[in-house]
């Protein structure tokens, strides 16, 4: 089993203190104990990694004895998700984070259903922060997942406008999603609808031919997950 990653925003130093909700949750929650390996890393590729000295109630203390910097992943993969319902939306966001996506964008779609106010925004986009968080180090991330503010459907068009190579998703499309030729550097941009389909004016505003996954439809919280993993092992898993 590989070591088990936390997250640390300073990484200098011969030994590391590893403390706060992070400290405690490894001490207390994992119970990781001295000798033990872990790996600490900022979440924008740069890690150290050592046994654990001393734990605590509060934290560990890690002595270093391994470094590195991993580089970001080319090209980059932003994925805008649909806001899906209930624990499907965790489950998309988990998904996604371990797969590989960079950029998360939560997309309130004409039919997802999700009645905007500033304080429901902000504590969805915490709560897929904090999902994506997770699963950065659950997955041994060393560039953690970033999830953007809740988008509206004139930013999404933004972005697929400005992708390298955008893909949007739609069960009536015919251009198959692997004939598509993948590039090696930019942004891939992938739109996920949410479960009652992206509406036409939508993919009017988007200004690209879709695409389509296969010959089944998938549910908004896996479609994205499926989608990416087929262009990533044409691209940065080869």
């Amino acid at each position: 089993m590989g070591v088990a990653v936390f997250f640390a925003a300073e990484l200098d130093g011969e030994e590391l203190t590893l403390d706060g909700a992070e400290g405690r949750h490894a001490a207390v929650v994992r119970r990781i104990g001295p000798g033990e390996r872990v790996r600490l890393t900022d979440g924008r590729g740069a890690w150290a990694e050592g046994p654990v000295a001393t734990a605590s109630k509060t934290g560990l203390t890690v002595t270093v004895d391994q470094r590195g910097s991993d580089p970001a992943g080319t090209p980059r993969l932003v994925v805008v998700q649909a806001l899906p319902k209930g624990e499907r939306a965790e489950l998309a966001v988990e998904m996604l984070t371990e797969v590989g996506a960079d950029l998360i964008v939560p997309w309130n779609a004409e039919r997802s259903q999700f009645r905007s106010n500033p304080e429901r925004s902000a504590k969805t986009l915490a709560k897929w922060q904090a999902w994506a968080f997770e699963a950065s180090k659950q997955s041994r991330r060393s560039w953690f997942a970033e999830v953007a503010p809740i988008a509206t459907t004139a930013e999404i068009a933004k972005l697929v406008q400005d992708a390298t190579l955008p893909v949007v998703l739609h069960e009536e499309a015919t251009v198959p999603l692997a004939g598509l030729d993948v590039p090696a550097t930019g942004d891939i941009v992938i739109v996920i609808g949410p479960e009652g389909g992206i509406a036409p004016s939508e993919l009017a505003a988007f200004a690209v031919e879709p695409v389509r996954l296969g010959n089944t439809v998938l549910r908004t919280s896996t479609a994205g997950v499926a989608a990416a993993s087929a262009l990533l092992a044409r691209s940065r898993w080869s």
